[in-house]
């Protein structure tokens, strides 16, 4: 077979497979209800095996049971399903439209120097790093040394993309476009907002534990103005929570907002107690959330 076919070893014809990836990322920006044309191409060039190991390879399904593929063809990984890092664990490179829309709110512009919180395996920091062009770089910051490792050895093609090994709310990091945070927190870390450049924007998990649901919450961007920080909802979430961004406090502070509702009504984040006056969606103690 010529052209864009080619003949696969169980004797079927299919598209070549650079087709499938064009199809996947049409497919995924449309789930997120996303035109993003840059994001379209970086999806459509981006590997996603090569960030998850040999297969074959477990795929969750409604339910939170995972299913594996038939076989090891990287066909089966070009769909909208979380895929497994560690199913003991229920670690999961994230769905691909829930993702791809918080990158798209990110606004990653070429240039940018992105700090990607929870980097994983790092598919999303590829993609990340693809948006920020060649003049851009990418640091992928990663608690497990072990995916730290993996993440290091698959971007490694990848020129200015760095994978740092420590907690993302203590690593240090140079000032930054975009701090995207890929996992559940109940405040921002300090860092997140002092390294953020002016016009710089804050993708910022915020979750409480929900039982044998796991964790449940609000994605909001940050977009800090001088000394001030805009802030607006941008999705719920259900994220992997982020270790050393949870403590008591905190966790039973923002229960109590999300309890009363209203957080899609945020207009802005303060780094303060709050004060008379205040629209308070979030008294965090030493910080805050406001509306209107």
């Amino acid at each position: 077979m010529t052209g864009r076919f080619r003949e696969r070893d169980d004797g079927m014809t299919i598209d070549d497979l650079a087709v499938v990836r064009r199809a996947y990322a049409k497919q995924v920006l449309a789930a997120a209800a996303v035109a993003d044309a840059s994001l379209m191409r970086a999806l459509a060039e981006t590997e996603r095996e090569r960030f998850l190991g040999p297969g074959p390879w477990k795929l969750m399904r409604f339910g939170g049971n995972y299913v594996e593929t038939p076989d090891a063809d990287p066909v089966y990984l070009y769909t909208d399903d979380l895929v497994a890092i560690d199913a003991a664990r229920g670690l999961n490179n994230g769905q691909p439209s829930f993702l791809s829309k918080l990158i798209h709110a990110a606004r990653i512009r070429p240039g940018d120097h992105v700090v990607h919180v929870g980097t994983g395996t790092g598919y999303y920091t590829a993609l990340m790093r693809c948006l920020a062009g060649p003049h851009g770089c990418v640091t992928g910051i990663e608690v497990d040394p072990g995916l730290a490792a993996r993440a290091a050895d698959n971007l490694a093609g990848y020129p200015g993309a760095t994978v740092l090994a420590g907690d993302g709310g203590d690593t240090d990091f140079a000032p930054a476009d975009v701090v995207f945070v890929n996992a559940g927190a109940v405040r921002p870390a300090p860092a997140w907002l002092d390294r953020l450049k002016d016009g710089g924007r804050l993708v910022l998990p915020l979750t409480v534990h929900g039982g044998d649901t796991g964790t449940r919450g609000a994605v909001f961007l940050v977009t800090r103005r001088g000394g001030a920080f805009e802030a607006r909802h941008v999705s719920p979430t259900r994220i992997f929570p982020c270790i050393g961004g949870r403590e008591p406090d905190g966790e039973a502070r923002l229960a109590d907002a999300f309890a009363r509702g209203g957080g899609m009504d945020v207009t802005a984040l303060h780094r303060r107690a709050p004060k008379r006056g205040d629209r308070l969606w979030l008294d965090g103690g030493d910080w805050c959330l406001t509306t209107g």
